[in-house]
C-alpha cells in the first residue's frame, strides 16, 4: 500500500539490518505507549507486520500468543499495562470499517495496533503513528514512520530515528 507522503509533514526512517531488531524496535516504541496510543501499520505481505505486532505486545504485558486477526477482524488482549486492540483490515472495505465502530477502540483505554491500515486511512484518529514496514532483504526491513500529531513527533525523536525531506530509492 502506498500513501500519499504529502499527507506528513515529516518522515522518519529507520534501517532494520534482522527480525530481532524489528522486534527491538516494536518493544522500544512499546515503552512510550499509552492508553489511546494508536499504531497504523501498513507494509506487503510477509514484511513482518504480525511479527511487530507480537513484539509491541509482549512488551506491554501480553501473555500468550498473538497471531494476526485476519479472518476475525480484531482482536482483544489484556496486557498487563492496558489492553491491546490488535485489528486486520485487509479484508475490509472502508464502509464496512466504519460500520464497525472502530472509533470505540481508537478512543479507549488500550493501545490499538491496525494492520493494512491505508485501506481506512480517513477514518483513523487525527493523532497516530503511521509505520510502513518494507522488505529490503531476507530479513532487512526500511521501517518509515510518519508521525501525525505532536506527540508521535516526538516519539519519532526521542527514538533517534532519521528524519527524511524526501521519497529515497528503497534497496
Amino acid at each position: 500500500m502506498q500513501w500519499n507522503e504529502a499527507d506528513y509533514p515529516m518522515r522518519f526512517v529507520l534501517e532494520i539490518p534482522t527480525e530481532g531488531d524489528t522486534a527491538a524496535f516494536a518493544e522500544a516504541l512499546a515503552k512510550l505507549a499509552q492508553p489511546g496510543t494508536v499504531l497504523a501499520l501498513d507494509g506487503d505481505l510477509g514484511a513482518g507486520k504480525t511479527r511487530f505486532a507480537q513484539a509491541f505486545a509482549a512488551a506491554i504485558g501480553v501473555r500468550g500468543i498473538v497471531n494476526s486477526p485476519t479472518y476475525t477482524i480484531i482482536k482483544e488482549y489484556e496486557g498487563s499495562r492496558f489492553p491491546f486492540y490488535h485489528m486486520d483490515v485487509y479484508r475490509l472495505s472502508l464502509e464496512e470499517a466504519d460500520e464497525l465502530g472502530l472509533d470505540e477502540y481508537f478512543h479507549g483505554e488500550g493501545v490499538t495496533l491496525v494492520e493494512w491500515a491505508s485501506i481506512i486511512a480517513s477514518i483513523l484518529p487525527p493523532e497516530r503513528l503511521h509505520i510502513r514496514i518494507e522488505t529490503t532483504g531476507p530479513e532487512s526491513r526500511r521501517i518509515s514512520c510518519l508521525p501525525v500529531g505532536q506527540e508521535y513527533e516526538r516519539w519519532c525523536r526521542l527514538l533517534e530515528l532519521r528524519q527524511v525531506e524526501e521519497e529515497e530509492p528503497t534497496a
